[in-house]
């Protein structure tokens, strides 16, 4: 039988719980993981990892369609739906069982079924309903995550209206769909389906799309994916849903009119729900708004003893925030010294359409709402020489200043690769460079990144090639 006393349990193996649990370990914890489904959590089974390879054939699908502006004879190639959604989830297989290598590795006990709280210091763990252990430890991490938020009238059924999980996988590829909401899930899908060949309806209710972010930089995603062939409806809501034997009518109203739209399919991404039930915090210290546990800045909650991190803490809903949350969490009970709260202005948010976007820190808008008297900077792919060679003119980075102090308080960018660059301007924010630091620093060329330069020195007028 395996030990039951810990110094520390998780009660969740995703990018928040597997990455405390190792942090814990190394720093001579004992520690448990109880999982009930799949290490590695929504995000490497059912999200970032597995919808990352998808996005990858749908950009390869994409070049393929303009081998002659590369030199090549155009070709006449045809996908096999199974086989890419086979490669995404032999992608997530892999890296879930590197995740349980891991685990090992650094000595972490597991425990494969549901977790509940059940008592001070105690949680209770069962499968399928039978109990397997009880366990005991000083510190309680919670870190269940969330589940897709469901629209009444319009809840996923598995055929004709897809959660995330099924556009992952779908059996056939519909000829045409139509996505309710567009943040960062609902429009990387809305690429994908587009690139594959796939006409797509968007609707945003909401003024525009991708709303989180800079709005110079949402109304560029915009105009390209209009460009693409996407129909983008803003200030609309989705009103009814009509299913019929293999298609869906849906009435979307936007600007008191309505309009009937008849679709293979529908995609739900209008936010998540954080996996509150079921876990015993019934007559806890633990407090709840908005299902969503609520934390103080070492993640620990209203009960002594229980921590929650992650996207059941509440947002940003981003995997690298979980991750470091939990590390954040662990490191304060290990009593590490000089342990910072998270800033979550310093976390980046990147968003894998075609094309990308990526951004840190405050947009011009919050940035004036603030009180800030800014400067902004902004550069085109089209004037760097890098993105023009790969034939990927299409891009802006755009900075944000405080004209006082030359703070970096934002950056916001749009094209190719940004997701990969944006760790630039965030490792900035964290060092607290200004302005002066950004323009001494040698950036090589030629990258793209040398629009990240350039974006600052256009903050102050001194952009050289634009």
């Amino acid at each position: 039988m395996p030990d039951t006393s810990f110094d520390l349990i998780v009660l969740g193996g995703g990018p928040g719980g597997y990455v405390a649990a190792i942090r814990a370990a190394q720093l001579g914890m004992k520690t448990a993981v109880v999982e009930r489904e799949h290490l590695g959590g929504i995000c490497l089974n059912w999200g970032c990892i597995p919808t990352k390879a998808l996005l990858r054939t749908s950009e390869i699908n994409h070049l393929l369609g303009h081998l002659p502006e590369y030199g090549f004879a155009p070709v006449a190639a045809k996908f096999d739906l199974a086989a890419v959604v086979k490669r995404s989830r032999g992608v997530a297989k892999q890296l879930s069982s590197g995740v349980a290598h891991l685990l090992r590795k650094n000595k972490v006990t597991v425990f494969d079924g549901a977790g509940r709280l059940a008592g001070k210091n105690t949680l209770a763990v069962t499968k399928d309903g039978k109990p397997v252990a009880s366990l005991t430890a000083p510190h309680i991490i919670l870190a269940t995550g969330a589940r897709a938020r469901q629209l009444p009238g319009i809840e996923a059924d598995g055929k004709l209206i897809w959660s995330y999980k099924e556009a992952m996988v779908p059996p056939i590829m519909p000829k045409s769909l139509l996505v309710i909401g567009s943040g960062a899930i609902g429009i990387e899908f809305a690429s994908f389906y587009r690139n594959m060949g796939a006409e797509v309806t968007v609707v945003e209710v909401l003024d525009r799309i991708l709303p989180v972010e800079d709005a110079e930089i949402s109304a560029f995603a915009h105009k390209a994916f209009e460009k693409q062939g996407m129909k983008l409806l803003t200030g609309a809501a989705v009103k009814s849903v009509t299913k019929g034997a293999d298609r869906v009518t849906v009435t979307v109203e936007a600007g008191g009119k309505a309009q009937t739209i008849t679709v293979d399919r529908v995609i739900s991404a209008v936010g998540i729900v954080g996996n509150v039930e079921d876990i015993g915090l019934e007559g806890t210290g633990v407090k709840i708004d908005r299902t969503h546990v609520v934390i103080d800045p070492y993640g620990r909650t209203g009960e002594p003893g229980v921590y929650a991190i992650g996207d059941l803490a509440g947002p940003p809903w981003l995997a690298h925030k979980a991750s470091h949350e939990g590390v954040i969490c662990v490191e304060k009970i290990a009593g590490v010294k000089d342990v910072h709260p998270m800033d979550p202005r310093n976390i980046p948010g990147c968003t894998y359409c075609r094309p990308q976007v990526a951004s840190v820190g405050l947009t011009e808008a919050k940035a004036r709402e603030a009180g800030h008297d800014i400067r902004v900077g902004r550069f085109p792919f089209i004037g760097n020489g890098k993105a023009i060679a790969m034939g990927e003119p299409e891009g802006l980075v755009k900075t944000v200043f405080d004209a006082k102090t030359g703070e970096l308080l934002g950056a916001h960018m749009i094209g190719a690769e940004v997701t990969e660059m944006i760790q630039g301007y965030t490792i900035a924010r964290t060092l607290e460079a200004t302005e002066a630091e950004l323009m001494h620093t040698v950036f090589p060329h030629p990258t793209i990144s040398e629009t990240m330069h350039e974006a600052v020195l256009d903050a102050y007028k001194r952009a050289i090639h634009f």
